[in-house]
């Protein structure tokens, strides 16, 4: 890095480099286009399921292939691959990933589908990669990160209202994901206005510091509260039917669920200055627990509401905070480019280990797993102040 971006590193936004706001805003579209799939799930997969593409375990092994593989597209890119030619990894992105969703859409077989969504998985993690490699080059990673998650959970939200109402009556599931490669095509326009090359972090020689217990544990910490979320998502209809209330119910709640998380996006961004993010962290990690205990409960219709509409509000109200979590535990801000990953993995994860304690059709163990993934991501924040503090000492 020169002189004349040294000072203006250190004046400025960000910590190397210098994006305009154009950049700015086209890199975290193309992250929000690899993150759709997050709110459009419930509407896709039930289409396939309900047309007979696949049965109810087939579904589930589509969802989860699809969610390590978003997990592990973006490690392998922001991990492995340098950040020049954004330009071009954006577009070739995206080229892939609107073919993925093309093969998807005539897919003929359970295992066809697996492979389409996999690879649709990949290509949409190296989006995801492209959005958060530039967000760990600002001094306000938390902010910027906050105006991500908002801006994805708005693009899903409209989504989600276009392909239920109009799309999928007339077109089917195969139609959803036409569109889908239609807004990858589309957004090819936004692909040659990020930045063409990102300025260095140095975390090529100091790799090294995600292997630290602070490192671990704040990404485990992430980890763990994303397996409550996505325990209770995917299991939420099936829960709601064992209390007696019905499927369009549910599919309500979902949705009015996808608009709390745009509130919650929202609010965090104002907010995210003012709250340390240790108090934060706990705060939520305690609202999930007892969110999952009233669900355990057999609640009634509004409580049920209530308690899916606070766990829509919270799942990324907490975003920024584990982005200052992550900066906390790794001051050359690689441990915040796994941050996607470990989020990804742990909405993966949930909903298998969940599915192991399901006793028949009683699902009531599943918001108790969900409640003791949330514990267990309280208890990995309080070790990670713990060994910071003695790191300190």
């Amino acid at each position: 890095m020169t002189a004349t971006q040294a000072v203006q590193a250190e004046n400025g936004d960000w910590l190397v480099g210098n994006p305009t706001g154009v950049e700015l805003g086209s890199a975290l579209w193309i992250g929000s286009v690899g993150l759709l799939i997050l709110g459009l799930q419930p509407v896709l997969l039930g289409a396939l399921y309900t047309e007979g593409h696949v049965s109810g375990d087939e579904l589930a092994l589509v969802a989860t292939a699809e969610m390590i593989a978003i997990a592990i597209g973006s490690a392998v890119v922001a991990m492995l691959l340098s950040a020049r030619n954004m330009r071009w990894k954006s577009a070739v992105l995206l080229i892939l990933l609107a073919l993925a969703n093309v093969w998807t859409a005539h897919a003929a077989s359970a295992n066809a589908l697996i492979a389409a969504r996999a690879i649709a998985g990949l290509a949409e993690g190296g989006l995801v990669a492209i959005a958060t490699e530039l967000i760990a080059r600002s001094r306000r990673a938390e902010r910027i990160g906050g105006y991500f998650v908002t801006l994805q959970t708005l693009a899903q939200c409209a989504l989600a209202l276009l392909l239920a109402l109009y799309v999928i009556p007339k077109a089917g599931s195969s139609g959803g994901f036409i569109v889908l490669a239609v807004v990858c095509v589309v957004s090819l326009a936004a692909a040659f206005t990020v930045p063409g090359d990102y300025a260095d972090l140095p975390k090529e020689e100091n790799l090294a510091n995600v292997l630290t217990v602070p490192s671990i544990t704040a990404l485990l910490s992430v980890f763990c509260y994303f397996i409550f979320f996505g325990a209770i998502w995917a299991f939420l209809e099936p829960l709601g039917a064992q209390y007696g209330i019905d499927s369009w119910t549910v599919g309500l709640i979902v949705s009015a669920s996808l608009a709390t998380q745009v509130l919650g996006a929202m609010t965090a961004t104002v907010f995210e200055a003012r709250i340390d993010y240790r108090i934060a962290i706990t705060a939520i990690g305690a609202v999930a627990l007892v969110s999952s205990l009233v669900l355990a409960s057999a609640p009634g219709l509004t409580t049920f509401w209530i308690a899916a509409l606070v766990m829509g509000f919270i799942l990324l109200f907490i975003v920024p905070y584990q982005i200052r979590l992550a900066i906390t535990a790794d001051e050359t801000r690689t441990a915040v480019l796994l941050v996607p990953a470990a989020q990804l993995f742990g909405l993966a994860i949930g909903p298998v280990a969940a599915s192991l304690l399901i006793n028949g059709k009683d699902f009531r163990p599943v918001p108790e797993f969900a409640a003791a993934s949330a514990f267990a991501s309280v208890a990995l924040l309080g070790l990670f102040v713990a060994t910071m503090r003695r790191r300190r000492v």
